[in-house]
């Protein structure tokens, strides 16, 4: 979704993919419904735009023609809000930080590693994860993909900043810079720059944060998860700087468009998502078939090269040049990644600071 500051309208939007969101009406009403009678035959996958694409799926689709499909979500709050209220696919993609917030509220199946062929492949900074561990080798979620979160700036337009988060609070260019619609991304990032916990902070604290995005607010184009948008504005120069994903990095740099993924003195963020089972899935064989077939290393080698994210198996990247690999700004190995960023797990007060985060969105 986008939060537009001038009109106050909310817009959908353009997900954490970095593709054109392809839901229309009868998708959303089809995410939203409760009652929705599925085709037994097929798999139910709910995800984020553009994650549906074949490409991650081939032998799965080789097996299983025509076998899966998509709804799409706006992110993970949308996800869990529409599961949670009656919703019911097979297998869904949230994030590492909403996992056992899914499975506190009774959502999930316990997946059994022994049914994942590349499981030993995964790296353990993510199979080892808090929180995904079901015991007697199962888990609450496979981890898939994984990324950072940066800003994105026009290297013509904005000329050797100093590499901070601040550069997001800097009023020379008020009106020409953006930033995501989302709780564990701009709030995560306010409070950093306030020295507060982002994960786990007091009423006292939360205040500091929401005191900090109220100082941003009057600063900023928009709010939101449109990543095309932002990108069609980062390249024409209507935007010099925005919040972004690698995906939106390595889209402009292929165009030709001056950008730079900042590496900010106070971290990236890096976050991790994967296949979560629901309880009531229909089609838990498919499910199986399915998971399997986005760990086959030739998925994994799609998404770095094509979305410049990380792979969640060792494999994937043993098939991907070095070379290209620096180009994306992505180590093999994201261990060395993650002792220079943020590792965006659950937030304790996700709810709190969501109703804060939206009231400082509409002028409160």
């Amino acid at each position: 979704m986008a939060f537009d500051l001038k009109s106050g309208d909310l817009k959908s939007g353009h997900l954490k993919s970095g593709k054109t969101v392809r839901a229309g009406l009868a998708a959303l009403a089809l995410a939203l419904s409760s009652t929705v009678a599925f085709a037994g035959d097929k798999l139910q996958y709910f995800t984020w735009s553009g994650y549906e694409l074949p490409d991650f799926n081939k032998s799965f689709l080789a097996a299983h023609p025509d076998g899966v499909e998509a709804s799409i979500f706006g992110d993970d709050d949308d996800a869990f809000t529409k599961v949670k209220a009656g919703f019911r696919p097979d297998i869904a993609h949230p994030c590492y930080d909403k996992v056992a917030r899914w499975n506190k509220e009774g959502l999930l199946q316990p997946i059994d590693t022994k049914r994942i062929k590349n499981w030993d492949s995964i790296f353990p900074v993510f199979k080892n994860l808090p929180d995904l561990q079901a015991g007697d080798g199962k888990v609450w979620m496979v981890p898939w993909d994984w990324g950072n979160t940066s800003i994105l700036y026009r290297t013509d337009l904005v000329k050797n900043p100093e590499a901070s988060w601040n550069l997001l609070w800097d009023k020379q260019y008020a009106g020409r810079m953006a930033t995501i619609d989302a709780v564990h991304d701009t709030p995560v990032v306010a409070a950093l720059l306030a020295g507060v916990n982002p994960f786990d902070m007091t009423p006292e604290q939360m205040d500091k944060v929401a005191e900090k995005l109220r100082e941003q607010r009057p600063l900023l184009s928009n709010y939101t998860t449109d990543m095309t948008s932002v990108e069609q504005a980062l390249a024409s120069g209507q935007l010099v700087a925005a919040m972004t994903w690698n995906a939106s990095a390595t889209s402009l740099k292929k165009q030709g468009v001056p950008v730079e993924f900042m590496k900010p003195k106070e971290g990236m963020l890096t976050w991790a998502c994967g296949f979560v089972m629901l309880k009531d899935a229909k089609n838990v064989d498919l499910a199986y078939d399915f998971i399997n077939s986005r760990l086959d290393a030739d998925s994994g080698k799609y998404l770095i090269e094509a979305y410049g994210y990380g792979s969640s198996l060792s494999s994937a990247f043993a098939t991907v040049p070095k070379e290209e690999l620096e180009k994306l700004q992505l180590p093999s190995d994201p261990e060395v990644m993650l002792k220079t960023t943020i590792f965006t797990g659950p937030m304790k007060q996700n709810d709190d600071l969501a109703k804060m985060f939206e009231k400082v969105k509409a002028g409160g």
